[in-house]
């Protein structure tokens, strides 16, 4: 089925119909969108020169602009064109250099960046007239802005960093779960049993095949992080190591933790996912903040045997104890419009291809 709004198929726009929907318009830049934006199936975006520091986070509403609601929640504005801190425990309101008008066919969706998640920074997308973070309807004409709020550690941020990402969508492509099914029969999902409910299922893992350490766990008291620092950390000056022989954790509350799933997870070229936390009823925790898989993810197609996720885990009120294959989140996949043209660590420098447990590309490896 062909979509008129693109000329393609229904499904995740890949990275060339991308590059058609800039050329077109659809997706507007100022500065013009560089090509280390574009990724297999979605595309960065890039903080502008000013943030506003609000009093609280907020959604604009229906009948209001950005801009007008700001009005009633700025405190200061923060220039960023020399690099500045962004507080640990406030809310800023950053305008992206990005913009978009929208085909009426086609949505979007946006979502932290992987190493955006595992620091904690919390980091939504909103828009003119919206009454949702991160989802964009068909048709939106107008700016895009970015909430962010440092949850464990202060940042040191400058325009044109990339701290979240969007994903277009022509009509609605979820494999079923007798597709998925269909899918790891033929080629595994993920390695071991598929757990197929609404989804993949992921569980963490608290019983490595080496060693003890499952995870880190956030210091309450750290420096500041440059975000253009890569591999320059060391990871014991922000992380508390988490060990364990008893194929337990118990979560703390407020507490931010890095674990790894158990399984090792495959995203074919055909295919994108995104993490989606699991019921509420499993337990006092939230998992996952960055939640988009690209095509070819721990894929062999892309030079993959198989890569786990990284869980990004923030206990609520109560502590919790976190069980070995403990069920914590799933993967819903969707199919492509079409195969893009590079895929997820095949022809991209790909920071966690093949991961285990791993803290984001700010640390010196461990």
């Amino acid at each position: 089925m062909t979509n008129t709004a693109t000329g393609t198929g229904t499904g995740v726009l890949p990275d060339h119909t991308l590059r058609d929907m800039i050329t077109a318009g659809s997706i507007t830049a100022s500065p013009a969108i560089t090509p280390e934006q574009i990724q297999p199936a979605s595309l960065d975006l890039r903080l502008g020169t000013t943030a506003y520091r609000v009093r609280a986070s907020f959604l604009t509403g229906a009948k209001a602009t950005v801009a007008e609601r700001l009005h009633e929640f700025e405190m200061h504005r923060v220039d960023l064109t020399q690099g500045a801190v962004l507080e640990k425990g406030a809310v800023y309101l950053v305008p992206l250099m990005e913009g978009l008008a929208l085909p009426n066919g086609i949505q979007a969706v946006a979502n932290a960046k992987s190493s955006t998640g595992r620091l904690d920074l919390l980091t939504r997308t909103i828009t003119d007239y919206g009454v949702e973070f991160d989802r964009i309807p068909p048709g939106y004409t107008g700016p895009l802005y970015a909430e962010i709020c440092p949850r464990s550690f202060s940042v040191l941020v400058r325009p044109g960093m990339r701290l979240n990402q969007i994903r277009f969508r022509a009509g609605q492509a979820v494999l079923t779960d007798d597709e998925l099914l269909a899918r790891h029969n033929q080629h595994a999902l993920v390695d071991g049993e598929a757990h197929i409910d609404d989804g993949l299922g992921f569980s963490v893992d608290l019983k490595p095949a080496k060693g003890n350490l499952v995870g880190y766990r956030a210091k309450p008291h750290t420096g500041v992080i440059d975000l253009d620092r890569i591999g320059h950390y060391a990871p014991l000056d922000y992380w508390e190591p988490i060990h364990t022989d008893e194929a337990r954790i118990i979560l703390d509350p407020g507490a931010f933790y890095i674990l790894v799933s158990r399984e090792a997870v495959h995203i074919p070229p055909d295919c994108a996912a995104e993490m989606a936390p699991y019921l509420a009823m499993v337990g006092e925790f939230r998992v996952h903040y960055a939640g988009f898989f690209d095509p070819g993810f721990g894929h062999d197609a892309a030079g993959g045997k198989g890569s786990r996720g990284v869980l990004e885990v923030r206990c609520h009120e109560a502590p919790f104890v976190l069980e070995h294959a403990q069920t914590v989140g799933r993967l819903v996949y969707e199919r492509m419009a079409s195969v893009p043209e590079t895929l997820y660590g095949a022809d991209l420098a790909s920071n966690y291809q093949g991961q285990g447990l791993k803290l984001s590309k700010h640390f010196k490896t461990i």
